[in-house]
């Protein structure tokens, strides 16, 4: 783990950093993300300067969201794909969005020992999912390690969703294309469709398609098809495609990406990429609005000597969670 720092960055620390990232040095990347997941006030406002001194390099690369349910082959098949992709000429940076770090305090800092292979390949740089805060606030720094990334010359960010629910859509909002990984032969394969996942779906890839579990595994394919034409696209300019493959085997994973690269090439002809773009800025901004409204209500003195009596209010029924909220902002002083 990289240590937090301890001194506040002053100008020419700064310039310094975006210079380091923009020439892609690994160990001033490392730092500057360090400085933007930091929570002391100082940092962040240095942060903040960081980000927007970078941001014209930005914006370039494809992003694309991966989920999958647990036993998957969620971190075996980001390590073939990214691999794949950098033996392409590619430079690939890996994130995560943890949601349950929030409430364990840990981060899953086993990435690369899952991710062997991309561990050790020059032109990839994995980062885990920042080591605690509301969903809100890890998508939000999420967001800026991979804009940091972004300036140091990464063309493809690899965003997997580590929980689970709301997780879901919080990397869906943070990318350009959103990959749901399946099982074969896992009993009733519609079983493993969440009406609210497959919508925010723009391909489903059924992994493991290797071996005897190949004719399983293509059967699932057709069975999630066919459930598709039931269920309402994500864009009107795509038809959301099942894909099988092995992550094992690297059998399927050129036709993966090709996939990828023709579901950007429509949605940037449409205007429907810029558009999707711009949206995600709007809900960006509002998440790191929430997160920083909670760190202030966290840091405030005089509320946090009063929140307990006003939780146990609220619990026992003797206060309204509406008074509760009216009494919390006057003790802000909002």
């Amino acid at each position: 783990m990289n240590p937090r720092p301890t001194h506040v960055p002053s100008a020419s620390d700064i310039n310094r950093l975006v210079a380091g990232v923009r020439a892609g040095e690994r160990a001033l990347l490392a730092r500057a993300i360090t400085l933007a997941e930091s929570k002391r006030p100082d940092h962040q406002l240095a942060a903040r300067t960081l980000v927007q001194e970078l941001l014209p390099a930005t914006g370039k690369a494809v992003r694309v969201g991966i989920t999958g349910a647990p036993g998957v082959g969620k971190s075996t098949t980001i390590d073939a794909l990214g691999s794949y992709l950098t033996a392409q000429g590619h430079k690939v940076a890996v994130l995560a969005v943890d949601p349950s770090s929030a409430r364990t305090g840990g981060s899953i800092l086993g990435d690369k020992t899952r991710m062997a292979q991309l561990a050790a390949d020059p032109n990839a740089f994995i980062r885990p999912s920042p080591a605690a805060g509301t969903l809100g606030g890890v998508a939000a720094k999420t967001r800026e390690t991979m804009l940091i990334c972004e300036a140091a010359g990464y063309d493809v960010m690899l965003v997997e969703t580590v929980g689970i629910g709301q997780s879901e859509t919080a990397v869906a909002d943070m990318t350009d294309f959103f990959l749901a990984l399946m099982l074969p032969g896992a009993g009733d394969e519609l079983q493993g469709i969440k009406k609210g996942l497959v919508e925010l779906a723009d391909m489903i890839a059924v992994n493991k398609a290797d071996g005897d579990n190949l004719v399983r595994a293509r059967a699932a394919a057709a069975e999630y098809r066919a459930a598709l034409h039931i269920l309402s696209p994500r864009s009107p300019n795509w038809q959301v495609p099942v894909v099988t493959y092995s992550a094992y085997t690297g059998d399927g994973l050129a036709a993966v990406w090709s996939k990828v690269v023709e579901h950007r090439e429509t949605m940037t002809k449409s205007g429907e990429l810029a558009e999707r773009r711009r949206e995600q800025q709007v809900k960006w901004m509002w998440a790191m609005v929430e997160d920083r409204v909670h760190a202030r209500i966290a840091s405030d003195p005089t509320l946090t000597a009063k929140l307990p009596k006003i939780e146990a209010d609220v619990a026992d029924g003797r206060l309204s969670p509406a008074v509760a909220v009216d009494q919390i902002f006057a003790a802000l002083g909002w």
